[in-house]
């Protein structure tokens, strides 16, 4: 009986840290997944599919989606040209230093958007802070018209998500070996050749990860272009709220949501071919 029941072959076994994935993947399904569903299902159904005809035939809803993508663009480069530099200066950085950089990326955490889009509305406004020094030192005689535009929606979600690209890029940098740029340079090359033919595209996938990251969530920015932009920099959000709130078209305002939300996975999709999802978190290693 004993060698018989040591040589039957073992039965399906259940990996008990998986167990741990259920909780988080209920509360991803119960708060995320069922409402798009009931989204998607309202907005063919009040009262019809037609609902999709404002964005199809209407041209207002098709410019702001162009213009939302042109600020999540433009929103995206500013992070990448900002957040490279702190990235390499916190990867480079001594211990102490590369701390206190990193403080200073995640402290504008420990506020709520509000409040850092209403510090950016005292500071840009004609009578803020940056119109008064430039008035005083006598740079300019009248304020420049920094808010209710475009460029405040840039400055104000660059702001917001700088981390969201400093952190993967920073992630790819310490995942390279240190070695290869000593042997770049005793192999002939210039520091400058060294930095641009090795380094720089051993962080590409960190930076692909931190531009997606940037973009998607750039698409579907609300607070800030509200407080700090204008009639003429309506994001594709704000149509959303006016549709539900000011014209009570629900329907309509979910299948402009629908189309906001593919929009954004087909950017995951074309994004998740130059590199790996996981590599956004950190993961992986650079090859």
């Amino acid at each position: 009986m004993a060698d018989r029941r040591e040589g039957a072959a073992p039965g399906p076994q259940i990996d008990r840290r998986a167990l741990l994935l259920v909780p988080g993947l209920t509360l991803l399904l119960a708060v995320f997944l069922v409402p798009l569903i009931l989204m998607a299902v309202r907005s063919v159904t009040d009262p019809s599919p037609r609902n999709y005809l404002v964005f199809i035939d209407g041209d207002v809803p098709t410019r702001v989606l162009a213009h939302t993508f042109s600020v999540a663009v433009v929103t995206t480069l500013v992070c990448l040209g900002l957040g490279y530099p702190y990235a390499y200066a916190m990867h480079k950085g001594s211990g102490r230093i590369a701390a206190v950089l990193t403080i200073a990326l995640l402290l504008p955490f420990w506020s709520s958007v509000l409040v850092r889009a209403y510090a950016w509305l005292v500071l840009l406004r004609d009578t803020g802070v940056i119109n008064g020094l430039l008035v005083k030192t006598g740079l300019i005689d009248k304020p420049l018209p920094l808010v209710r535009t475009t460029t405040a929606v840039v400055i104000g979600m660059a702001h917001i998500l700088l981390p969201f690209m400093v952190l993967p890029v920073y992630a790819a940098m310490q995942r390279i070996d240190a070695s290869l740029l000593p042997a770049a340079a005793g192999l002939g090359a210039s520091p400058a050749r060294a930095m641009w033919k090795v380094f720089v595209p051993l962080t590409l996938p960190g930076v692909y990860a931190g531009s997606l990251l940037v973009l998607i969530l750039s698409l579907g920015f609300y607070v800030v272009p509200a407080m700090l932009g204008g009639p003429r920099s309506l994001m594709f959000a704000e149509l959303i709220v006016g549709k539900v709130y000011d014209e009570l078209e629900f329907g309509v305002g979910s299948a402009l949501a629908i189309i906001l939300v593919a929009v954004a996975l087909v950017a995951i999709g074309i994004g998740s071919r130059f590199f790996r999802i996981g590599d956004a978190m950190g993961q992986g290693d650079i090859r």
